[in-house]
């Protein structure tokens, strides 16, 4: 009995020791961002990425990245862990994106540029899109039907790259949405064309923006206003008030004939 109880007591002591031990083989690179909207995917661009364009298509992707790292229509593309992310700005912080939502040509990317494809990636072909009709079932492949046909000679030009954001790497880096918004509407004045892409460009701040210019918009009550609204004079008197206030005047008529 002794042994046990000495069994447990010695596991009690360790297991803090284990768990600050586990913690500290977390990764480097996976970013905390407390207190800011959005979702830490464990991907950490350190700096500006080294984008190269997609031949015949408008979208660019990273070679050197260790990523499903890609950019279109002015925002960034992650394909991380079966799910796919966006943001206005290289590094994050990152907005999940249903495959329904994602734009076309972003999923028509030839399997050959996705640096760090998923397992279920391999034997498809190189040169083609990734089979996501298979992946994500009859449903799916329904709902965006077509979605792997287009027309070569008629692809959109690319958007024009962020290169603004090179400046801003480590500690420059903004990480709160509304110093990301303010740098952005200085320097970068594309707007996207897909309709997918446009609400999720509308950062939180220009949204909070418009509703605060509404509100100031709205016009106060004025002084006048009030006084116009003023309670009527009989109202809340009772009667016997209002039958003095009578006779008073009856009389102070017959004092002045």
């Amino acid at each position: 009995m002794k042994t046990r109880h000495l069994v447990i007591a010695m596991s009690v002591l360790l297991c803090p020791i284990a768990t600050v031990h586990a913690f500290g083989q977390q990764p480097s690179h996976i970013a905390v961002g407390v207190g800011y909207p959005g979702i830490n995917i464990g991907i950490n661009m350190s700096s500006y990425p080294d984008l190269v364009q997609v031949p015949g298509y408008p979208v660019y992707y990273d070679p050197r990245a260790d990523s499903n790292y890609f950019f279109y229509d002015g925002l960034f593309w992650v394909f991380y862990s079966d799910n796919w992310y966006a943001s206005s700005w290289y590094n994050g912080p990152w907005q999940s994106v249903g495959y329904d939502d994602v734009p076309l040509f972003v999923l028509r990317v030839p399997v050959h540029y996705y640096r760090h494809p998923p397992a279920y990636f391999r034997g498809w072909r190189d040169d083609a899109p990734p089979r996501w009709g298979d992946r994500l079932g009859r449903d799916w492949d329904q709902r965006r039907s077509g979605w792997d046909h287009w027309d070569s000679h008629a692809v959109p030009p690319p958007a024009p790259l962020p290169v603004y954001q090179r400046q801003y790497s480590g500690d420059r880096y903004p990480r709160a949405p509304e110093q990301q918004h303010s740098i952005r509407s200085e320097h970068y004045r594309y707007q996207p064309q897909e309709p997918a892409t446009q609400p999720r460009f509308q950062q939180r701040p220009q949204v909070q923006r418009q509703q605060q210019d509404q509100q100031r918009a709205r016009p106060e009550p004025s002084d006048k206003g009030h006084a116009d609204q003023g309670t009527p004079p009989d109202k809340g008197r009772s009667n016997d008030e209002k039958r003095r206030d009578n006779e008073r005047a009856t009389e102070d008529r017959n004092s002045g004939q």
